[in-house]
């Protein structure tokens, strides 16, 4: 196999043409039986073989900087870069991360996961080369969809300020272009890039510019003529008149035409884009038809491409999903927005029943969330439903297009706390933190599937900002006795007595639940409350508990640092209150990729370590009180 040639970094330089022209089929073989038992981004992945391998073939890495945008669309570079036999452990706790990681590999020189974020770290290394005085080539490596991205544009706009090489790759596997546009345009895009046309266009223009009265004229009539006929011929017009030259489009499965366009583009003094069509899930069947299916999967039958596992409960997306619909059916004025993941989201059957209410804005948070204040202000319901560590990145609008004129738009959070093996990009852990910080916000979390179908109702009524945060994965169906009417700002108390209470929030009130059975098991009574409000918090609620149970443990899954426990903790202190408070958060760091269950353990909120932190905290208050009395 040609494959077991590449073990290290530019070893596919060492092979011939006929062996590098049979490596892409050996490539898919190899990602289709590999993800067919770990899961991860399979359409993306057997889309950009062909790119990668000419992007490998025209530079030379690690000095070379490619930048993936997003970067789930790696695979081929980690196994061209010596990563091939660690495909067994990706995505999984100490494995091989699905995205692109510094510490991995030097040839991996940005890390990357959320999107549109490629051209402007390009644009950074650009800089720094020139500063330094250093000689290496920079490519940023976009998708269409991460194109749609506004932080893409603004990198754009800057691009246009270069005058030395900055390469542009857009991995465009969406838009069709007729083969004589494309014939046309790669050969304009051959010739404009020969050292003889630039100079020939720059003499020319030199020379005019030198006539006395009739040159600046004929100068402007050129360049006139010019940009009208680029209109008609050029499809990359859009990036020619920011000043960035356009390549393209070339064929992205024709590894010696975009080796080729790869090294001319590396010659032009300037930002220049070379636009590469590709198609999503190429080299198998499943793929091609379902690619959004395909787009991150869990194991799957080769055969057949249906996944392994099937789950046995349903989803908090499929229940959100459920809800929209049917709600949407009740309420003309409900709009769902979703920033292209109409599917992820669970948004598909709310599209299918309610086309004209539905709107799908591109990867753009930031429009979404401004959108979304719009259509509020405009006298509509709109539901922005998004997932957690992508909301963060439009906290600006939130703050400013939403809370700040109070308007009732209903964040519906998916993905909130640990997400699992997409790692840190992806998991879910700042939205109570950072969402908190801002007025006229109410944040909500359901303990089960019922609730959430009462917190989507509240919220939508509630004519105010509100979020409604859950986690990935079956729904909780446990607790179902427990359906008190959703009342603002106050929480849902489940077991009263004891001499612990347990203040759950969201997801964690099935871990509280657990624990509080093993207390009980233990010999130590304990309480449960859901809390159901971050905020506001329930203080009559917690005016209550002070004075009656000896401690209190708050349990959400977001980081500890400005989080609900935080919070409980400041209010239990302005109260004067000395009554012993636990916090079970994620601490000041990052959460990897791996299992999501693993990785609660490994970050001490799950429920052995719960109950084994309350067990020790109870256990050394009892033998300080012991010691004490002695010396007394």
């Amino acid at each position: 196999m040609i494959l077991e040639k590449i073990n290290n970094t530019n070893d596919i330089k060492k092979l011939n043409k006929e062996e590098v022209q049979r490596l892409p089929e050996e490539i898919r073989q190899f990602l289709i039986q590999s993800l067919s038992q770990t899961g991860g981004h399979l359409a993306s992945n057997l889309g950009v073989v062909e790119l990668t391998i000419a992007l490998h073939l025209a530079f030379e890495l690690p000095k070379d900087k490619i930048i993936w945008d997003v970067g789930h669309q790696s695979y081929t570079h980690k196994i061209l870069t010596g990563r091939k036999n660690a495909f067994p452990t990706l995505r999984q706790f100490g494995g091989l991360s699905g995205f692109p990681k510094t510490g991995e590999s030097d040839c991996d020189c940005f890390n990357t996961g959320h999107s549109s974020t490629s051209i402007s770290a390009g644009l950074g290394f650009a800089a720094a080369r020139d500063l330094k005085g250093e000689s290496y080539k920079v490519i940023s490596v976009i998708g269409d969809g991460a194109l749609t991205g506004g932080m893409a544009f603004e990198g754009l706009n800057n691009a246009s300020k270069l005058d030395t090489n900055f390469i542009i790759v857009l991995n465009d596997n969406d838009m069709s272009i007729s083969p004589n546009v494309g014939g046309l345009s790669q050969y304009l895009g051959g010739i404009r890039t020969a050292g003889a046309y630039q100079d020939l266009k720059n003499g020319v223009l030199e020379s005019l510019n030198k006539v006395p009265v009739y040159g600046d004229r004929l100068v402007r009539k050129i360049r006139k003529t010019k940009s009208v006929i680029k209109q008609l011929l050029i499809p990359g017009m859009l990036f020619e008149d920011m000043g960035i030259l356009y390549l393209g489009p070339v064929d992205g499965h024709d590894i010696d035409k975009m080796t080729a366009m790869f090294k001319k583009a590396s010659r032009v003094n300037g930002p220049v884009l070379v636009h590469v069509l590709t198609q999503k899930g190429r080299g198998y069947e499943p793929a091609v038809r379902h690619p959004a299916r395909f787009h991150g999967t869990e194991p799957f039958d080769i055969e057949t491409g249906l996944v392994k596992k099937k789950k046995k409960k349903a989803a908090y997306t499929d229940v959100f999903s459920t809800v929209m619909r049917k709600l949407g059916d009740r309420d003309e004025k409900i709009a769902a927005v979703t920033a292209a993941m109409e599917t992820g989201t669970g948004l598909k059957r709310f599209h299918n029943m309610f086309p004209e209410r539905f709107f799908d804005v591109g990867i753009a948070e930031e429009h979404a969330v401004t959108f979304a204040a719009g259509l509020a202000r405009g006298g509509l319901k709109p539901v922005f439903a998004v997932y957690s560590s992508f909301l963060q990145r439009a906290y600006d609008q939130i703050l400013h297009d939403v809370c700040l004129q109070d308007l009732p738009v209903v964040f519906a959070i998916d993905r909130a706390g640990i997400a699992g093996s997409d790692g840190e990009t992806h998991q879910g852990i700042f939205d109570i933190s950072y969402l908190m910080t801002i007025p006229n916000m109410t944040l909500m979390a359901p303990k089960n599937k019922w609730e959430l179908s009462d917190m989507i109702k509240y919220a939508l009524e509630s004519g105010h900002p509100t979020a409604v945060r859950y986690p990935r994965g079956e729904a909780f169906d446990g607790l179902k006795e427990f359906r008190a009417p959703v009342v603002y700002g106050k929480s849902e108390v489940l077991y009263k007595e004891g001499s612990v209470v347990l203040l759950a929030y969201g997801s964690m009130v099935e871990t509280a639940l657990e624990v509080r059975e093993r207390l009980v098991e233990s010999g130590i009574s304990c309480a449960l409350v859901n809390m159901r409000f971050a905020k506001p918090l329930d203080k009559e609620m917690l005016s209550q508990i002070s004075g009656t149970y000896e401690l209190a443990v708050t349990m959400e899954e977001n980081v500890r640092a400005g989080g609900m426990g935080e919070a409980v903790l400041e209010y239990l202190h302005s109260l004067g209150s000395d009554m012993d408070v636990i916090h079970a958060a994620i601490e000041d760091e990052f959460i990897p990729h791996g299992n999501a269950e693993l990785l609660k353990r490994q970050a001490g909120i799950d429920t052995d370590s719960i109950t084994d932190k309350i067990a020790k905290f109870l256990a050394d208050k009892r033998n300080h009180t012991e010691m004490k009395m002695v010396e007394r």
